[in-house]
């Protein structure tokens, strides 16, 4: 800004408009002495927006152009959000269902504001219980990546009450804010996925006499943020920065997905199920797939475990993740849009070379990973140590194809885990 013009009077004069520097709220003035008021240069915004040249200008500098609402024509029916999670989502049918039932209702309550007098619908957080490895954050990023919402992972097990070491719980939504790229209204639509919830469950079914900063205190720091509330949200997130601005994040329709694995629940839905095997519910126990136990959980199970019942309260959509079988980890490896070979296949072809497997080769770390009992994320793992030394070596030699034998896969497992291969 500037208190002189640039033919040296005594007060700046707008170069586009002629408004003296006392007429308006800001005059800007340029290297070669030209000034600008704020009026022209809302009026200039004005124009381009009218032109559509404002959404062009944010398009090529990569920021979103505002949050466009999701429209009925947009959001997806269940069976359809459900498709399109088999082509990345390997069984688990019923979780499949339940998540696309529960977003679905989700948007569709984003897009019809409540009248006067009218029902209004609360949102319908999720949590999933299922063993690590069985697809709990690859469904609910998928989710995200289908209805183009921001979206963040956080793990629970980092989370503190606020003033001890650790993360606030205001740093989930500071996360969000930006993977939103520092858009406040895709920030208030975006989807939250809370890794190892079971981790924070408090000791004990009674209530904590001593501070639990890392259990039952951030529990209890949960419950505002997944119920809808207005905070106070650092936006660089943490504590580093006490300067910084904070800024005002509503999380009503803030939509929130908790995964665990819930390590030992099956002994409480055991444990519950066999006290209902008594007296009049007894010809029931019969019908119970003791190989299947997790279908059975319900909020009960998870407040038995150690969630406190407000915080079960706010997450009303309970589902399962079943143990992946032998078949469904043969599928993941070949069958998704993301599986595991079609990503190796791609990072080989950009080398110019094309990989093969032998049915076998799949086979052997199918073994492994059902041998190890490591989930989907074994697969991933055992992968590497079968290719690690391929992907070293191939850059560098001049050959156009290679193919992954079993008896390759096995000796290059074996050397990575310093055994012997006969």
């Amino acid at each position: 800004m500037a208190n002189k013009n640039h033919k040296g009077g005594d007060e700046s004069r707008c170069s586009f408009c002629g408004a003296s520097r006392n007429e308006v709220k800001l005059m800007f003035q340029g290297a070669n002495g030209a000034n600008i008021c704020n009026k022209c240069i809302e009026n200039g915004f004005r124009i381009m927006a009218d032109n559509h040249l404002v959404e062009e200008t944010q398009a090529v500098s990569g920021k979103p152009s505002g949050a466009a609402p999701i429209t009925k024509e947009d959001l997806m029916k269940p069976a359809e959000i459900k498709a399109f999670l088999d082509q990345y989502v390997i069984d688990q049918d019923d979780a499949k269902r339940y998540m696309s039932v529960a977003v679905y209702n989700h948007y569709k309550r984003l897009m019809y504001a409540p009248k006067e007098n009218d029902v209004e619908i609360d949102k319908s957080n999720i949590v999933l219980v299922g063993p690590t490895g069985t697809g709990k954050t690859l469904m609910a990023r998928t989710i995200a990546r289908l209805l183009k919402v921001p979206f963040t992972i956080v793990d629970a097990t980092v989370l503190t009450e606020a003033g001890y070491v650790g993360e606030d719980v205001e740093g989930i939504l500071a996360r969000l804010y930006q993977a939103a790229d520092y858009n406040l209204e895709q920030t208030e639509r975006g989807i939250i996925f809370i890794d190892e919830i079971d981790k924070i469950a408090r000791k004990g079914d009674n209530p904590s006499i001593t501070r639990d900063v890392s259990g039952e205190g951030v529990q209890q720091a949960l419950l505002k943020i997944l119920e809808g509330t207005i905070v106070n949200v650092p936006p660089q997130g943490g504590r580093k920065h006490p300067e910084q601005k904070f800024v005002q994040i509503n999380t009503r329709n803030i939509l929130f997905i908790c995964g665990g694995a819930f390590d030992g629940i099956e002994k409480k839905i055991a444990q519950r199920l066999n006290t209902r095997a008594v007296g009049y519910g007894r010809n029931n126990a019969d019908k119970i797939d003791r190989n299947n136990i997790m279908q059975y959980v319900t909020p009960q199970d998870i407040k038995s475990f150690g969630l406190i019942p407000e915080l079960v309260g706010r997450l009303p959509v309970l589902t399962y993740m079943q143990p992946l079988g032998r078949d469904a980890l043969r599928s993941i490896l070949t069958d998704p849009k993301n599986a595991i070979t079609k990503q190796y296949e791609r990072l080989f072809e950009m080398d110019g070379v094309k990989l093969t497997f032998d049915e076998d080769a799949l086979e052997f770390i199918v073994d492994k990973a059902v041998e190890f009992k490591l989930g989907a994320r074994g697969l991933r793992s055992i992968c590497e140590a079968v290719m690690i030394d391929t992907m070293f070596e191939i850059p560098s030699q001049n050959i156009t194809e290679f193919h992954i034998t079993r008896d390759y896969a096995a000796k290059k497992f074996e050397k990575s885990n310093g055994l012997n291969y006969k």
